[in-house]
């Protein structure tokens, strides 16, 4: 009994949260981070005003490990793959006409 309740709770986010994956780039010039642009994200079932909310969430994890030593180039394009964990509670809310209602735009990001 105690092996399988150890095993359900270490699927359970599966069962209540989207990953969502985003490319982004980093453009470098003299190990300075000059441009932080999404390519694209990957998500099939997301209206444009969800997919620009997560563009959003993605340039701001990207620009806080723009420094960091395993990305940073001389300089050329570094290309930073992110997948984006969202509640699928918080993924309804995730609407225009819901936007000012409440802060639904803070992701937060599942410890590894």
């Amino acid at each position: 009994m105690f092996l399988f309740k150890n095993v359900s709770a270490q699927v359970g986010y599966k069962k209540d949260s989207l990953q969502i994956k985003v490319y982004t780039e980093v453009e470098y010039e003299n190990y300075w981070a000059q441009d932080i642009r999404v390519k694209k994200v990957f998500c099939d079932y997301c209206s444009e005003f969800q997919k620009e909310q997560i563009g959003n969430e993605a340039l701001r994890r990207t620009y806080f490990v723009r420094n960091d030593n395993k990305f940073r180039m001389p300089s050329g394009v570094f290309r930073h793959a992110l997948y984006i964990r969202i509640a699928k509670k918080d993924f309804a809310r995730l609407r225009e006409d819901n936007i000012m209602q409440d802060s639904v735009l803070t992701i937060n990001e599942q410890p590894k």
